[in-house]
């Protein structure tokens, strides 16, 4: 987070907090009863010194009842569009908006762009349809992309047509998975890597991409909307390959940009334009330094990040 917040030029500094639990084993009741106590046991630094937003297994809601545990707007970002303050005039704006995914998809246009390419008619995979994936499969395909697979906990499906993305849509909402679309192959999870795809968007599992599974990769572009889909070592395993990969903190950054314009009490469409400036601008900056140095991406937009941290702290 430190270096996703430095690059992106946000006046944050890192961390990363969490209850250690299987949501899928919980009722809904039960769930709420660990945020409430994650809550009170967090609500001393907030927001002070930490402030908190969603990720994984939790959404909106979630951030509203921690806010209403600590009894502070600015504990958490993230928060539902109806949420506001005691004027009335600073609000949340929900990560459901589709703010990472929206990322994803300005990085993988300037990946593009990078190669002399455009994205109408590229085939995409996207790894993950939960709330990143769906909005990166939205908004690329929107953008000329053809998704030919996406994979949940369930399953993978593949298409070589092309996956109607609103019918998927609608049919993970009533059915819970991907795996349940009709007409469509279905396959394990972990095949969505291989496949001939020109674009891969891993949006969901960690260490998606191992050592033992990178030489199966026939994608030449990779775009990180889930943090650690892959180890460093396996980034430049992957750059020594010719494969370019956009890394997770600079791809992924739209979700904690919609969160410093909820906190400074901006509007949707101020974080629409701040995610599109800044996500465009640091992706070119890491693919040119990287280019430049030959040095993989990761690397050069560590560089650049530390280089930014040190600037400010002075």
């Amino acid at each position: 987070m430190t270096w996703k917040n430095a690059l992106a030029g946000l006046p944050f500094g890192g961390a990363k907090g969490g209850i250690i639990a299987d949501p899928g084993s919980l009722t809904r009741e039960e769930k709420d009863e660990l945020v409430v106590a994650f809550a009170r046991a967090i609500k001393p630094i907030c927001p002070s010194k930490y402030i908190g937003a969603p990720d994984v297994n939790t959404a909106e809601r979630e951030m509203a009842l921690i806010a209403d545990t600590i009894r502070h707007p600015e504990a958490v970002t993230g928060k539902p569009s109806n949420y506001c303050d005691s004027t009335g005039k600073r609000c949340g704006l929900p990560h459901e908006l589709g703010s990472t995914g929206l990322g994803v998809m300005y990085a993988t246009l300037l990946a593009l762009q990078h190669r002399g390419e455009s994205l109408k008619g590229k085939r995409i995979a996207v790894e993950g349809f939960g709330n990143v994936g769906q909005f990166a499969a939205k908004y690329l395909t929107e953008a000329g992309a053809i998704l030919i697979a996406v994979s949940d906990s369930k399953g993978m499906i593949t298409d070589k047509k092309g996956v109607d993305v609103n019918a998927l849509l609608k049919i993970k909402q009533e059915k819970g998975s991907v795996t349940s679309m009709p007409h469509v192959a279905i396959l394990p999870h972990g095949d969505i890597i291989s496949q001939d795809v020109d674009i891969i968007i891993p949006a969901a599992m960690r260490s998606l991409i191992t050592v033992e599974n990178y030489q199966s990769i026939k994608a030449r572009i990779i775009v990180s909307g889930s943090n650690l889909s892959m180890s460093p070592d396996v980034e430049d395993l992957l750059f020594r390959k010719g494969i370019l990969v956009v890394p997770d903190f600079v791809a992924n950054a739209g979700g904690v940009i919609s969160s410093y314009i909820e906190y400074i009490g901006g509007k949707e469409e101020d974080m629409r334009k701040l995610i599109k400036e800044k996500i465009t601008e640091n992706t070119k900056e890491v693919i040119r330094r990287s280019t430049e140095k030959n040095i993989s991406p990761r690397d050069a937009g560590l560089e650049i990040a530390k280089e930014r941290i040190e600037r400010a702290s002075h």
